[in-house]
């Protein structure tokens, strides 16, 4: 099925009706003591030990004598054997520091408004500009219920909690109904409805009311099992879930020598006018997982109070993108990724040597230079890595964005990076619009929890759903804008819709 997107700029909107549901070495034996020697003094390391030669036991008489340990080469040793295990704690943990970057993450996590403790991580803080949308805000995360999962066993490992909610499939397996929708280049995107495990009609029919939510997977196109158990989640609290997949993911046919640079909007555009078409009365909202970030963020700062977007929310995002791409980032999450990627580009091996040398791409050693080999070495149209991000970071237009936008973010990410260097916090301190749910542990787009769902950020970001939701019929309630009919009779135009800005003042 395809359709192409031509409806009028203007953003209308209704609220959506309320979705129902929180010192000694470790390991070795102490040294026995020997009485001190008659006359001795005393020691700062204990008792005095008589330095000399001694006999290990069980040799012959005539054998070599041992040199004596003196006390202050054991306490060198026992400081390079705690050093050591501290620096592969930190590197297991994914938290190897830079002098200096101690103190501003300290600083970072003193900063902004905490708000609840949840399952082992600590208190969760939430920054952004005040507003009586934040106050809001605070108020629907603290009493959330589903935000206060049980601990989980292992909170300090973030690689784990990755690889665990990337790797881990959904239960039960969705069932999806496909779209594909043709761009103005003859090009091809697929939207992917999701519709349960028991089938059924994808969309849940045209004009419905029911929220429609739009899932971005991560750059590689990767649509994990996290993000389809946010699909299911949401499916089963109301929402209608489709996912983007962008040309030549997913399964998606490539039918031109053109990919989707990492922040260039404009597929994701025509897909989100497609679905306000096919859903005029339906709130649209969206949700981008990792990397998929950059997408999103780029469309909101571009589209401006445009995006027919009524709210979003970016799990683990990445805010810049060329930064990311230089650092690198570590091998359990750059290898799988770019041999995911390779196998995809080989597919259509033919069609991108028009455009690209195929050679050198798959020859790439590290995602920066399969991007630079996609993007810059073109053969039609060659530039330098400077200005592909000019054109592409993703918050080049971050202060013309006009809806509420959730970014739930972990201090011990080890993909995204050190806070101190990764997070954007003065957008957050001075933009109304862009809200940071900070949390000191949750790895990679984890936030694992024991029990229904397995992730308390899925909880988090529909409740902060469900609290825009309730913000936004409470404040139309109070100015008396007429609210239109939702169940039975002929469909009623919502009233026109846009952001006041005394919503975040």
């Amino acid at each position: 099925m395809q359709g192409s997107a031509t409806c009028p700029s203007r953003f209308t909107q209704s609220p959506w009706p309320r979705l129902a549901a929180g010192h000694a070495i470790p390991g070795t034996a102490p040294r026995p003591r020997r009485s001190p020697s008659p006359g001795a003094g005393p020691s700062r390391h204990g008792p005095a030990i008589a330095l000399g030669m001694r006999r290990a036991p069980g040799l012959p008489a005539g054998a070599p004598a041992a040199p004596m340990v003196s006390p202050e080469g054991l306490v060198a040793a026992a400081a390079a054997l705690a050093g050591l295990g501290l620096l592969a704690r930190r590197l297991w943990a994914g938290r190897l520091e830079v002098p200096g970057d101690r103190d501003e993450e300290e600083e970072e996590e003193e900063e902004g408004i905490p708000f609840m403790a949840e399952d082992g991580s600590g208190c969760c803080r939430l920054l952004c500009k005040p507003s009586a949308l934040a106050q809001h805000l605070v108020r629907s995360l603290g009493r959330s219920a589903g935000l206060w999962g049980g601990h989980w066993l292992w909170p300090r490992w973030p690689r784990l909690q990755m690889l665990r909610q990337l790797l881990k499939p959904p239960e039960p397996e969705p069932a999806v109904a496909r779209e594909l929708l043709q761009m103005p280049d003859s090009g091809l995107v697929a939207l992917d409805w999701l519709v349960g495990p028991w089938g059924g009609a994808a969309g849940g029919g045209g004009g419905g009311p029911s929220p429609v939510l739009l899932l971005i997977p991560n750059a590689a196109g990767q649509v994990t099992g996290g993000l389809l158990q946010l699909g299911l989640r949401a499916l089963e609290r109301g929402f209608l879930p489709v996912i983007f997949n962008r040309r030549g993911h997913n399964g998606c046919p490539l039918t031109t020598p053109r990919l989707q640079p990492f922040g260039d909007p404009g597929d994701l555009r025509e897909a989100v006018t497609y679905l306000r078409c096919r859903h005029p009365a339906a709130p649209l909202l969206a949700v981008s997982e990792g990397s998929g970030s950059g997408l999103l963020l780029a469309y909101l700062g571009e589209s401006g109070s445009s995006s027919h977007l009524a709210a979003a929310a970016c799990v683990s995002p990445i805010f810049r993108g060329r930064d990311w791409f230089e650092a690198g980032m570590p091998w359990l999450y750059e290898w799988p990724l770019l041999l995911h990627l390779k196998r995809g580009l080989s597919r259509y091996a033919g069609s991108l040597a028009q455009a690209v040398d195929v050679d050198g791409l798959l020859g790439s050693r590290s995602l920066r230079e399969l991007e630079e080999a996609l993007f810059c070495r073109t053969k039609s149209r060659p530039t330098s890595w400077e200005a592909y991000w000019e054109r592409n970071e993703p918050l080049r237009d971050a202060d013309e964005a006009a809806v509420p936008v959730l970014c739930l973010c972990s201090a011990d990410d080890p993909v995204r990076g050190p806070p101190a260097r990764s997070l954007p916090l003065e957008l957050f301190r001075s933009s109304p619009y862009f809200f940071l749910l900070l949390t000191p542990r949750g790895g990679h787009c984890g936030f694992p929890r024991r029990g229904p769902g397995h992730c308390w950020g899925h909880e988090a970001v529909l409740e902060f759903f469900r609290a825009m939701a309730e913000f936004l019929g409470a404040e139309e309630r109070r100015k008396g804008l007429p609210w239109p009919r939702r169940w039975g009779g002929p469909a009623v135009e919502p009233p026109v819709f846009t952001w006041q800005r005394s919503y975040t003042r």
